[in-house]
């Protein structure tokens, strides 16, 4: 058989010492070497056939205790606050985070669950409802890893659910505004394409309750162009969206009393559209959003918007993972309990100072903004 190469026999046909060897070898340039000695020491391990040894796990070291969390976007104070709810718990446990940005790619979001075989985390959480093209995927990645989900609750997954009903929340934010009398408003938001259905959901439901009072036709939506999703998203991406709409709207439309932002970062462009053409909140118009983030409270801002829990929910999809982990190592009877959980919060408006009682009869009601 064979004798292994060693460092000390790479030393011997180099003329060098056997620490140079070992730093060369392992990158480790503490010392300053010539760039002919790094050749030849390199160069020599090769004619030998040298192999570096396999690293050894030392025994009884711990294998670090993983969740992956699968984001969509990280430029959404939502999507932070999801985070946070999931970090602090898996810190209370000792678990490590693995973040996974997809920025809404699809081959990105291939890519990472890929990944998920040979990473073999404790459990992976979505912060969103995964591709239609993957739910397979993640499906049977759910077989062997516990995964949770941050969903839409019209979404059918067989697998654990922290849910989120969006067209309640759409409801909730059009009885506001017709019980302060508003009869024509706007509705802006990002692309409405059939991958990001619970976006639609929330116009759905918005809708549906002024058709329910008569007004479905008094609802103008101006979504943004479907490419924008396939831009990598940016800090002001969907500032952006609001603002920009906002100022098409108020070139387009007349006597529109009300705008509602899908989220609170749409709707803080449109109160800079506003602001920008001179148009008071509420006195001429009031704006709403949703998800009560960190900008949403300040002083300057005073948002209403709608809460509906988020820091909790990331705490949740973290609770149900440790739930399955704990399940999994144990057994009653001898066979494995299969458990499927789902939590859902109730969402609540948070009335501040941008909604106010719809205007009448003033003249900027008649004509469109300039």
């Amino acid at each position: 058989m064979k004798r292994k190469v060693t460092s000390t026999d790479i030393a011997r046909a180099a003329g060098v010492s056997q620490s140079t060897v070992s730093m060369v070898l392992n990158k480790k340039y503490n010392v300053s070497f010539s760039k002919e000695t790094i050749e030849k020491v390199e160069a020599t391990a090769k004619e030998l056939g040298y192999t570096p040894p396999k690293r050894k796990t030392r025994k009884g070291a711990k294998k670090e205790r993983l969740l992956v969390v699968f984001c969509s976007n990280l430029t959404n104070p939502y999507y932070v606050m999801l985070l946070q709810g999931i970090e602090l718990r898996a810190k209370e446990q000792g678990f490590g985070l693995f973040v996974c940005n997809t920025q809404r790619d699809l081959k990105m979001e291939e890519r990472y669950l890929k990944m998920m075989w040979d990473l073999r985390p404790l459990g992976i959480i979505y912060t969103c409802n995964p591709s239609h093209c993957f739910m397979g995927l993640v499906q049977e990645l759910a077989l062997k890893i516990p995964v949770a989900i941050v969903n839409n609750q019209n979404e059918k997954m067989d697998v654990d659910a922290v849910e989120l009903d969006n067209s309640k929340l759409g409801r909730i934010m059009a009885r506001h505004l017709l019980e302060l009398g508003h009869r024509k408003v706007a509705y802006i938001a990002p692309p409405l394409t059939a991958r990001q259905k619970q976006r639609s959901k929330r116009v759905e439901g918005f809708l549906k309750e002024f058709e329910n009072a008569g007004f479905k036709n008094n609802v103008v939506i101006k979504a943004a162009r479907e490419e924008i999703d396939l831009d990598v998203a940016h800090i002001d991406s969907e500032y952006k969206i609001g603002y920009d709409l906002t100022r098409e709207l108020l070139k387009e439309e007349m006597g529109i009393t009300a705008i509602v932002g899908l989220n609170d970062m749409i709707a803080f462009g449109v109160l800079d559209a506003l602001h920008e053409a001179k148009i008071r909140v509420p006195a001429d118009m009031s704006v709403m959003g949703c998800d009560n983030t960190l900008f949403a409270r300040m002083h300057k801002v005073e948002l209403t918007t709608i809460e509906h829990f988020v820091i909790f929910k990331g705490r949740d999809a973290c609770d149900i993972i440790m739930k399955k982990i704990a399940s999994r190592q144990s057994s009653y009877s001898g066979i494995e309990p299969i458990s499927t959980y789902h939590v859902e919060y109730e969402p609540q408006l948070i009335v501040r100072g941008t909604t106010g009682y719809a205007r009448v009869g003033t003249r900027r009601g008649k004509k469109k903004y300039n």
